[in-house]
């Protein structure tokens, strides 16, 4: 399978760090590592360019990881509440997705976009999940999010209380069996 060479103009998860000339798949390169500014192709002119600026870019990337380390020691701990309808077992009718979590730490002082919220697979039940955010390439923090069906229910959780869905569920985990009849 062929590959590109690029030069990383930042750290890329998984890849490589700032300098560094890797081989990826063209598509990779092509669709997200070039677009996003990430990366250059590793050609002669690039790279006697990259060395001349290669200083400069790495100032720039000291100045911004050391920002994003203030905020992030700023914002520690960061827990938002998202209330949603839910069904009885706990779970949503929809699901809590990268955006709602962006809009959440917006109101709650960090501005983040949806892009920032590393988020595996949507949030669909009621309880406390732990959701990375990625405030530069090198620093990233955990925001809890707390997913209730009202605030009231979200303070409980907090608490470490269970909900009403949960308590019922604990009482009786199965219905009683009868035993058949010789």
């Amino acid at each position: 399978m062929a590959s590109v060479e690029v030069i990383l103009l930042q750290r890329v998860e998984k890849l490589g760090q700032m300098g560094e000339v890797v081989k990826v798949k063209p598509g990779f390169a092509r669709n997200y590592l070039l677009p996003q500014k990430k990366a250059l192709r590793a050609t002669k002119e690039n790279r006697t360019r990259f060395e001349h600026q290669r200083v400069e870019l790495e100032a720039q990337n000291l100045k911004r990881r050391e920002e994003a380390q203030r905020v992030a020691e700023r914002v520690a701990g960061l827990s938002v509440m998202v209330i949603r309808q839910a069904g009885e077992a706990g779970n949503l009718y929809g699901s809590v997705s990268a955006r709602d979590i962006a809009d959440a730490c917006t109101a709650a002082g960090l501005s983040i976009t949806r892009g920032q919220v590393e988020l595996e697979q949507p949030i669909k039940t009621l309880g406390l999940t732990v959701v990375r955010v990625v405030l530069h390439p090198e620093v990233s923090i955990g925001v809890t999010v707390n997913v209730a069906r009202s605030p009231e229910e979200a303070e409980r959780q907090a608490r470490g209380e269970r909900g009403a869905a949960e308590a019922e569920a604990a009482e009786e985990p199965f219905p009683a069996e009868e035993e058949p009849a010789a």
